[in-house]
């Protein structure tokens, strides 16, 4: 796609349940779903604004599942919100149910979710597990335990729901600090103690959740070199492998054709409830 001739999807990607107050040490946020408070929709936009590279915007299948999600998924879409601040959300979490047969996780994740979980819809499948797609903290409030609230909140909103089992299409990260690693060689690295080198796929690990497999192709961004010099400032004017901040894996830049591709990498974890 020319990401350049279309809108950008309304929101982006990587989870709260009913009206949950949740703690960490000096955080007590209540978490809730969109089907519960529709009200807080419009703060899941607006607060987030810069929370995510900006190539990021333009996966086409992201606007396949965002346009629609808080009017199809409400009780899949999770506010936080900071009673110190109520006109404002502190994360968001989006997740979507489907139905997944198959013995493995699939090579391409948060796009193959996004994919499946349409085709349910439109087939009547009745859905067998649910997919996070996003658990994004606002920039300001990164750091401080959050992201983990959100996950134990999601997991427990899916388990209300009936359902068993929760997978994520993890994007771990640290990954971009060494986006020539491949992505199954960093998903490896462990700390003394065991568990992950990656602050993210750690809160996964420690949640109760599995690392089965690298997704290779979870999600991809293509675009013209003038797309891409608007989304990064970055000149795009050689063939070759780019470092574009924010990627977990180098920018592919073909000059002659006027093109370039990112296929992002991510880890497939899944979470027994």
């Amino acid at each position: 796609m020319l990401a350049g001739h279309r809108p950008p999807p309304e929101r982006k990607r990587a989870c709260g349940s009913g009206g949950d107050r949740s703690t960490v040490p000096g955080v007590t946020l209540d978490i809730v779903s969109l089907a519960e408070r529709p009200d807080l929709a419009p703060r899941l936009d607006t607060d987030f604004d810069g929370a995510w590279p900006q190539f990021m915007l333009w996966d086409p299948m992201g606007s396949v599942y965002y346009s629609v999600a808080h009017d199809l998924y409400p009780e899949f879409v999770f506010a936080a919100v900071d009673p110190a601040e109520p006109g404002r959300a502190v994360a968001r979490a989006y997740a979507v149910p489907l139905r997944w047969t198959e013995d493995e996780l699939p090579d391409g994740g948060w796009d193959r979710m996004i994919q499946r979980a349409a085709v349910n819809r439109l087939t009547g499948a009745t859905p067998n597990l649910v997919s996070a797609l996003e658990i994004c903290v606002r920039p300001d409030r990164r750091g401080g335990g959050v992201s983990g609230l959100m996950l134990a909140a999601m997991r427990e909103a899916v388990a209300r729901q009936g359902f068993d089992t929760l997978v994520a299409p993890v994007r771990p990260n640290g990954k971009a600090a060494v986006p020539d690693l491949p992505m199954a060689e960093y998903a490896a690295r462990v700390r003394p103690d065991g568990l992950p080198v990656d602050p993210w796929l750690r809160v996964h690990v420690r949640a109760g959740g599995v690392i089965e497999r690298v997704a290779p192709r979870s999600m991809a961004v293509t675009g013209t070199l003038t797309d891409w010099r608007r989304w990064t400032g970055l000149p795009f004017d050689a063939s070759g492998p780019v470092h574009v901040p924010g990627a977990l894996a180098p920018v592919l830049v073909d000059v002659a054709h006027d093109h370039a591709a990112y296929v992002e990498p991510n880890v497939w974890v899944r979470h027994r409830l």
